[in-house]
Protein backbone atom coordinates (compact mmCIF):
# COMPACT_ATOMS: atom_id res chain seq x y z
CA UNK A 1 0.00 0.00 0.00
CA UNK A 2 1.11 3.36 -0.64
CA UNK A 3 1.51 5.50 1.84
CA UNK A 4 -0.13 9.06 2.56
CA UNK A 5 1.14 11.97 0.38
CA UNK A 6 1.86 15.49 1.15
CA UNK A 7 -1.44 16.59 -0.56
CA UNK A 8 -3.37 13.87 1.44
CA UNK A 9 -2.07 15.21 4.70
CA UNK A 10 -3.00 18.98 3.14
CA UNK A 11 -6.77 17.29 3.04
CA UNK A 12 -6.77 16.09 6.17
CA UNK A 13 -5.48 19.90 7.92
CA UNK A 14 -8.07 21.32 6.00
CA UNK A 15 -10.81 18.89 7.23
CA UNK A 16 -9.38 19.97 10.77
CA UNK A 17 -9.38 23.48 10.44
CA UNK A 18 -13.11 23.61 10.17
CA UNK A 19 -13.99 21.37 12.86
CA UNK A 20 -14.03 17.85 11.90
CA UNK A 21 -11.66 15.70 14.84
CA UNK A 22 -9.22 13.55 13.23
CA UNK A 23 -9.94 10.07 14.08
CA UNK A 24 -7.12 6.59 13.89
CA UNK A 25 -9.59 3.78 14.88
CA UNK A 26 -7.65 0.49 15.22
CA UNK A 27 -7.18 -1.76 12.36
CA UNK A 28 -8.68 -4.78 13.99
CA UNK A 29 -12.12 -4.78 14.11
CA UNK A 30 -15.12 -7.46 15.77
CA UNK A 31 -16.15 -8.70 12.83
CA UNK A 32 -19.79 -9.08 13.61
CA UNK A 33 -20.22 -5.23 13.48
CA UNK A 34 -19.50 -5.40 9.77
CA UNK A 35 -21.94 -7.86 8.69
CA UNK A 36 -24.52 -6.89 10.13
CA UNK A 37 -24.78 -3.86 8.94
CA UNK A 38 -23.51 -4.58 5.49
CA UNK A 39 -24.58 -8.22 4.93
CA UNK A 40 -23.38 -11.29 4.64
CA UNK A 41 -21.80 -10.34 0.97
CA UNK A 42 -19.29 -8.70 3.05
CA UNK A 43 -17.89 -12.06 4.15
CA UNK A 44 -16.28 -13.01 1.45
CA UNK A 45 -14.44 -9.95 0.75
CA UNK A 46 -12.92 -9.55 4.14
CA UNK A 47 -9.98 -10.73 5.90
CA UNK A 48 -11.17 -12.42 8.94
CA UNK A 49 -9.57 -13.93 11.90
CA UNK A 50 -10.14 -14.63 15.75
CA UNK A 51 -8.83 -13.74 18.81
CA UNK A 52 -7.80 -16.28 21.88
CA UNK A 53 -11.36 -16.73 23.21
CA UNK A 54 -13.04 -17.29 19.40
CA UNK A 55 -14.25 -14.23 18.73
CA UNK A 56 -14.39 -13.49 14.98
CA UNK A 57 -12.50 -10.33 13.83
CA UNK A 58 -11.45 -8.90 11.01
CA UNK A 59 -9.33 -6.06 9.36
CA UNK A 60 -11.22 -2.82 9.35
CA UNK A 61 -13.36 -3.32 5.57
CA UNK A 62 -13.97 0.44 5.62
CA UNK A 63 -13.43 3.61 8.18
CA UNK A 64 -17.24 4.76 8.33
CA UNK A 65 -18.47 1.53 11.03
CA UNK A 66 -14.88 2.17 12.78
CA UNK A 67 -15.59 5.72 13.19
CA UNK A 68 -19.08 5.21 14.25
CA UNK A 69 -18.25 2.48 16.60
CA UNK A 70 -15.21 5.52 18.19
CA UNK A 71 -18.28 7.70 18.38
CA UNK A 72 -20.78 5.20 20.40
CA UNK A 73 -17.36 4.61 22.67
CA UNK A 74 -17.75 8.38 23.58
CA UNK A 75 -20.74 7.76 25.54
CA UNK A 76 -23.25 10.24 23.97
CA UNK A 77 -24.16 8.49 20.17
CA UNK A 78 -26.76 11.80 20.27
CA UNK A 79 -24.17 14.74 20.66
CA UNK A 80 -23.65 16.19 17.36
CA UNK A 81 -20.17 15.16 16.27
CA UNK A 82 -18.07 15.41 12.92
CA UNK A 83 -15.06 13.33 12.07
CA UNK A 84 -12.35 12.91 9.63
CA UNK A 85 -9.73 10.02 8.96
CA UNK A 86 -7.01 8.24 6.69
CA UNK A 87 -5.85 5.25 6.43
CA UNK A 88 -5.44 1.50 5.50
CA UNK A 89 -8.71 -0.20 4.78
CA UNK A 90 -8.56 -4.19 3.99
CA UNK A 91 -10.56 -6.38 1.44
CA UNK A 92 -10.45 -8.59 -1.24
CA UNK A 93 -11.26 -6.87 -4.51
CA UNK A 94 -11.20 -7.75 -8.24
CA UNK A 95 -9.06 -5.69 -9.30
CA UNK A 96 -5.80 -4.23 -7.01
CA UNK A 97 -4.38 -5.28 -3.78
CA UNK A 98 -6.40 -6.15 -0.94
CA UNK A 99 -4.92 -3.19 0.85
CA UNK A 100 -5.73 0.59 -0.25
CA UNK A 101 -5.96 4.04 1.42
CA UNK A 102 -9.33 5.74 2.25
CA UNK A 103 -10.02 8.90 3.58
CA UNK A 104 -13.60 10.69 4.52
CA UNK A 105 -15.78 12.35 6.64
CA UNK A 106 -18.89 10.95 9.10
CA UNK A 107 -21.12 13.90 10.63
CA UNK A 108 -23.26 12.26 13.76
CA UNK A 109 -26.05 13.59 15.45
CA UNK A 110 -27.11 16.84 13.31
CA UNK A 111 -31.10 17.63 13.10
CA UNK A 112 -30.15 19.66 10.18
CA UNK A 113 -30.35 16.72 7.70
CA UNK A 114 -30.44 18.26 4.59
CA UNK A 115 -27.86 21.01 5.36
CA UNK A 116 -25.59 18.21 6.25
CA UNK A 117 -26.09 15.97 3.46
CA UNK A 118 -25.11 19.40 1.10
CA UNK A 119 -22.41 19.62 3.48
CA UNK A 120 -21.09 16.15 2.99
CA UNK A 121 -21.43 16.48 -0.62
CA UNK A 122 -19.91 20.10 -0.77
CA UNK A 123 -17.05 18.63 1.46
CA UNK A 124 -16.71 15.64 -1.32
CA UNK A 125 -16.46 18.27 -4.27
CA UNK A 126 -13.95 20.14 -2.47
CA UNK A 127 -11.75 17.22 -2.16
CA UNK A 128 -12.13 16.24 -5.81
CA UNK A 129 -11.00 19.69 -6.34
CA UNK A 130 -8.14 20.00 -4.00
CA UNK A 131 -6.50 16.24 -5.87
CA UNK A 132 -6.65 18.50 -9.43
CA UNK A 133 -9.90 16.05 -11.17
CA UNK A 134 -11.68 18.44 -12.95
CA UNK A 135 -13.94 15.87 -14.89
CA UNK A 136 -15.55 14.27 -12.38
CA UNK A 137 -19.70 13.95 -12.36
CA UNK A 138 -21.71 13.77 -9.45
CA UNK A 139 -24.32 11.48 -9.22
CA UNK A 140 -26.91 11.45 -6.84
CA UNK A 141 -29.84 8.80 -5.48
CA UNK A 142 -32.12 9.01 -2.78
CA UNK A 143 -33.13 5.84 -0.73
CA UNK A 144 -35.68 7.89 1.84
CA UNK A 145 -37.39 8.96 -1.48
CA UNK A 146 -37.43 5.34 -3.11
CA UNK A 147 -38.78 3.90 0.42
CA UNK A 148 -41.59 6.41 0.36
CA UNK A 149 -42.89 5.98 -2.85
CA UNK A 150 -42.78 2.28 -2.14
CA UNK A 151 -44.27 2.02 0.65
CA UNK A 152 -47.25 4.57 -0.42
CA UNK A 153 -47.56 1.65 -3.63
CA UNK A 154 -48.31 -0.66 -1.14
CA UNK A 155 -45.35 -3.34 -2.43
CA UNK A 156 -44.86 -6.24 0.22
CA UNK A 157 -41.93 -5.65 2.68
CA UNK A 158 -39.94 -8.46 1.46
CA UNK A 159 -40.01 -6.75 -2.39
CA UNK A 160 -39.22 -3.11 -0.96
CA UNK A 161 -35.73 -4.96 0.77
CA UNK A 162 -35.38 -6.33 -2.30
CA UNK A 163 -35.57 -3.63 -4.84
CA UNK A 164 -33.88 -1.17 -2.44
CA UNK A 165 -30.95 -3.29 -2.38
CA UNK A 166 -31.11 -3.90 -6.18
CA UNK A 167 -30.30 -0.16 -6.59
CA UNK A 168 -26.60 0.06 -7.88
CA UNK A 169 -26.18 -3.65 -8.43
CA UNK A 170 -26.12 -3.94 -12.99
CA UNK A 171 -29.15 -5.65 -14.40
CA UNK A 172 -30.74 -6.99 -10.85
CA UNK A 173 -33.35 -3.86 -10.83
CA UNK A 174 -34.45 -4.84 -14.45
CA UNK A 175 -35.04 -8.39 -13.73
CA UNK A 176 -36.58 -7.73 -10.26
CA UNK A 177 -38.92 -5.58 -12.00
CA UNK A 178 -39.92 -7.84 -14.38
CA UNK A 179 -40.83 -10.79 -11.24
CA UNK A 180 -43.06 -8.36 -10.34
CA UNK A 181 -45.12 -7.74 -13.50
CA UNK A 182 -48.75 -9.05 -13.90
CA UNK A 183 -47.96 -11.35 -16.81
CA UNK A 184 -44.67 -13.38 -14.42
CA UNK A 185 -47.47 -15.04 -12.05
CA UNK A 186 -47.10 -18.74 -12.38
CA UNK A 187 -49.53 -21.60 -11.35
CA UNK A 188 -48.92 -22.87 -8.11
CA UNK A 189 -46.25 -25.67 -7.77
CA UNK A 190 -45.38 -28.35 -5.11
CA UNK A 191 -43.29 -26.36 -2.56
CA UNK A 192 -45.59 -22.86 -3.65
CA UNK A 193 -47.92 -23.57 -0.55
CA UNK A 194 -45.30 -24.03 2.00
CA UNK A 195 -43.85 -21.16 1.10
CA UNK A 196 -47.07 -19.09 1.75
CA UNK A 197 -47.28 -21.08 4.59
CA UNK A 198 -43.96 -20.09 6.05
CA UNK A 199 -44.68 -16.03 4.61
CA UNK A 200 -47.65 -16.07 6.84
CA UNK A 201 -46.16 -18.04 9.80
CA UNK A 202 -45.11 -16.05 13.60
CA UNK A 203 -41.34 -15.13 12.21
CA UNK A 204 -39.61 -17.10 14.97
CA UNK A 205 -42.06 -20.36 14.41
CA UNK A 206 -41.52 -20.12 10.89
CA UNK A 207 -37.42 -19.72 11.55
CA UNK A 208 -37.32 -22.77 13.95
CA UNK A 209 -38.93 -24.95 11.46
CA UNK A 210 -36.14 -24.16 8.74
CA UNK A 211 -33.60 -24.32 11.47
CA UNK A 212 -35.38 -27.91 12.36
CA UNK A 213 -35.12 -29.36 8.45
CA UNK A 214 -31.57 -27.85 7.99
CA UNK A 215 -30.48 -30.13 11.25
CA UNK A 216 -32.67 -33.38 10.11
CA UNK A 217 -30.60 -33.09 6.37
CA UNK A 218 -27.55 -32.52 8.46
CA UNK A 219 -26.40 -28.98 7.25
CA UNK A 220 -24.97 -27.13 10.23
CA UNK A 221 -22.93 -24.42 8.28
CA UNK A 222 -22.43 -23.77 4.35
CA UNK A 223 -19.94 -21.20 3.15
CA UNK A 224 -19.62 -20.00 6.61
CA UNK A 225 -23.16 -19.15 6.83
CA UNK A 226 -24.63 -21.09 10.54
CA UNK A 227 -28.17 -22.43 10.00
CA UNK A 228 -29.60 -19.84 11.28
CA UNK A 229 -28.13 -17.42 8.66
CA UNK A 230 -29.41 -20.02 6.25
CA UNK A 231 -32.80 -20.02 7.67
CA UNK A 232 -33.25 -16.34 7.39
CA UNK A 233 -32.35 -16.40 3.90
CA UNK A 234 -34.66 -19.38 3.07
CA UNK A 235 -37.62 -17.45 4.63
CA UNK A 236 -36.85 -13.96 2.72
CA UNK A 237 -36.78 -16.38 -0.55
CA UNK A 238 -40.14 -17.90 0.57
CA UNK A 239 -41.59 -14.16 1.59
CA UNK A 240 -40.75 -13.01 -2.56
CA UNK A 241 -42.20 -16.14 -4.00
CA UNK A 242 -45.06 -15.49 -1.97
CA UNK A 243 -45.65 -12.09 -3.34
CA UNK A 244 -44.24 -12.55 -6.74
CA UNK A 245 -46.51 -10.53 -8.60
CA UNK A 246 -48.32 -6.77 -8.80
CA UNK A 247 -51.11 -5.42 -10.00
CA UNK A 248 -50.62 -3.79 -13.10
CA UNK A 249 -51.32 0.07 -12.04
CA UNK A 250 -48.80 -0.47 -8.79
CA UNK A 251 -46.06 -2.19 -11.23
CA UNK A 252 -47.02 0.60 -14.11
CA UNK A 253 -46.27 3.45 -11.19
CA UNK A 254 -43.17 1.43 -9.82
CA UNK A 255 -41.53 1.12 -13.31
CA UNK A 256 -42.24 4.93 -14.09
CA UNK A 257 -40.52 5.85 -10.89
CA UNK A 258 -37.32 3.89 -11.37
CA UNK A 259 -36.87 4.88 -14.75
CA UNK A 260 -37.06 8.71 -13.75
CA UNK A 261 -33.45 10.55 -14.37
CA UNK A 262 -32.38 13.75 -14.98
CA UNK A 263 -30.92 16.96 -12.88
CA UNK A 264 -32.37 17.04 -9.82
CA UNK A 265 -34.84 19.52 -10.82
CA UNK A 266 -36.36 18.39 -13.76
CA UNK A 267 -36.48 14.69 -11.66
CA UNK A 268 -38.30 16.23 -8.90
CA UNK A 269 -41.01 17.91 -11.45
CA UNK A 270 -41.45 13.89 -13.16
CA UNK A 271 -42.23 12.61 -9.72
CA UNK A 272 -44.90 15.01 -9.18
CA UNK A 273 -46.11 14.36 -11.76
CA UNK A 274 -45.90 10.40 -11.76
CA UNK A 275 -47.88 10.94 -8.46
CA UNK A 276 -50.57 12.69 -9.95
CA UNK A 277 -50.70 9.63 -12.55
CA UNK A 278 -50.51 7.19 -9.62
CA UNK A 279 -52.89 8.37 -7.68
CA UNK A 280 -55.59 8.73 -10.51
CA UNK A 281 -54.82 5.01 -11.65
CA UNK A 282 -55.09 3.71 -7.99
CA UNK A 283 -52.00 2.81 -7.48
CA UNK A 284 -51.55 5.72 -4.94
CA UNK A 285 -53.51 6.10 -2.12
CA UNK A 286 -55.13 9.72 -1.83
CA UNK A 287 -55.11 9.44 1.93
CA UNK A 288 -53.63 12.26 3.81
CA UNK A 289 -52.06 9.93 6.80
CA UNK A 290 -50.97 7.76 3.91
CA UNK A 291 -49.10 10.44 1.83
CA UNK A 292 -47.64 12.41 4.44
CA UNK A 293 -44.15 10.39 4.48
CA UNK A 294 -43.65 10.88 0.68
CA UNK A 295 -44.79 14.17 0.89
CA UNK A 296 -42.08 14.69 3.79
CA UNK A 297 -39.16 13.06 1.12
CA UNK A 298 -40.41 15.23 -1.66
CA UNK A 299 -39.66 18.15 0.64
CA UNK A 300 -36.54 17.51 1.69
CA UNK A 301 -35.32 16.19 -1.43
CA UNK A 302 -35.79 19.63 -2.74
CA UNK A 303 -34.79 21.63 0.45
CA UNK A 304 -31.14 19.33 0.26
CA UNK A 305 -31.22 20.66 -3.70
CA UNK A 306 -31.94 24.13 -2.62
CA UNK A 307 -28.85 23.41 0.27
CA UNK A 308 -26.45 22.17 -2.68
CA UNK A 309 -27.33 25.56 -4.94
CA UNK A 310 -26.89 27.74 -1.94
CA UNK A 311 -23.41 26.07 -1.56
CA UNK A 312 -22.07 26.37 -5.50
CA UNK A 313 -23.02 23.64 -6.79
CA UNK A 314 -24.52 23.66 -10.70
CA UNK A 315 -27.22 21.23 -10.07
CA UNK A 316 -27.92 21.36 -14.08
CA UNK A 317 -24.57 19.62 -14.48
CA UNK A 318 -25.98 16.80 -11.52
CA UNK A 319 -27.34 13.28 -12.31
CA UNK A 320 -29.70 11.95 -10.62
CA UNK A 321 -31.44 8.71 -10.63
CA UNK A 322 -34.48 7.10 -9.11
CA UNK A 323 -32.67 3.73 -9.82
CA UNK A 324 -28.92 4.89 -8.26
CA UNK A 325 -27.96 3.56 -5.21
CA UNK A 326 -24.44 1.71 -3.38
CA UNK A 327 -23.99 -1.22 -2.77
CA UNK A 328 -23.93 -1.27 1.44
CA UNK A 329 -27.12 -2.36 3.07
CA UNK A 330 -27.24 0.54 5.67
CA UNK A 331 -28.38 3.37 3.78
CA UNK A 332 -31.53 4.96 4.53
CA UNK A 333 -31.65 8.74 2.66
CA UNK A 334 -29.07 10.27 0.34
CA UNK A 335 -26.79 8.41 -1.67
CA UNK A 336 -24.39 9.68 -3.64
CA UNK A 337 -21.22 9.56 -6.05
CA UNK A 338 -18.48 11.81 -7.85
CA UNK A 339 -17.19 9.70 -10.50
CA UNK A 340 -15.49 10.74 -14.12
CA UNK A 341 -17.03 9.78 -16.79
CA UNK A 342 -17.31 6.43 -18.35
CA UNK A 343 -15.38 4.44 -15.18
CA UNK A 344 -18.21 2.70 -13.13
CA UNK A 345 -15.35 3.40 -9.50
CA UNK A 346 -15.75 6.14 -7.31
CA UNK A 347 -13.53 8.39 -6.26
CA UNK A 348 -15.74 9.45 -3.72
CA UNK A 349 -18.92 8.03 -2.34
CA UNK A 350 -21.44 7.98 0.47
CA UNK A 351 -24.62 9.01 1.98
CA UNK A 352 -26.95 9.15 4.64
CA UNK A 353 -27.55 6.47 7.60
CA UNK A 354 -29.70 7.24 10.54
CA UNK A 355 -30.21 4.00 11.68
CA UNK A 356 -26.10 2.62 11.92
CA UNK A 357 -25.33 3.99 15.65
CA UNK A 358 -28.75 2.29 16.91
CA UNK A 359 -27.83 -1.39 14.91
CA UNK A 360 -24.05 -1.09 16.62
CA UNK A 361 -25.74 -1.06 19.89
CA UNK A 362 -26.49 2.45 20.66
CA UNK A 363 -30.06 2.76 22.32
CA UNK A 364 -31.73 4.92 19.80
CA UNK A 365 -31.50 6.27 15.90
CA UNK A 366 -29.04 9.57 15.41
CA UNK A 367 -28.84 11.35 12.32
CA UNK A 368 -25.88 10.43 10.40
CA UNK A 369 -24.61 11.27 7.00
CA UNK A 370 -21.05 10.70 5.23
CA UNK A 371 -18.19 9.82 2.69
CA UNK A 372 -15.09 7.81 1.47
CA UNK A 373 -12.50 9.42 -0.26
CA UNK A 374 -10.41 6.91 -2.46
CA UNK A 375 -7.31 7.82 -2.53
CA UNK A 376 -5.44 5.60 -5.31
CA UNK A 377 -8.41 6.36 -7.48
CA UNK A 378 -8.22 10.45 -7.05
CA UNK A 379 -3.91 10.07 -7.77
CA UNK A 380 -5.14 7.83 -10.56
CA UNK A 381 -7.52 10.12 -11.63
CA UNK A 382 -4.68 13.64 -11.76
CA UNK A 383 -2.02 11.79 -14.05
Amino acid sequence: MSSPSQVDAELLDRLVAVGYAHVHPPILQPAAAFIDVSGEDLRRRMFLTADADGSELCLRPDLTIPTALHHIARGTPAQEAAYCYLGAVFRHREQGGGEFLQGGIEIFGREDREEADAEVIARAAEAVSFYGVTDAELRLGDRGLFTAFVDALNIPAAWQRRLSKDAGRDGELGRDLQSLSPASAVGSSDHTAFLAALDGADPKAAKAVVEDLLSIAGISQVGGRTAGDIAERFLEQARLRASSALPAATHQALSAFLAIEGDPLSALAQIRSLIVEARLSGALSASDGEAEPLRAAMLAFETRAAHLRRRGLDLDAVRFSTAFGRQLDYYTGLVFEFCRPGIAAPLVGGGRYDDLIRRLGAAEAVPAVGCAIFVERMREAQS
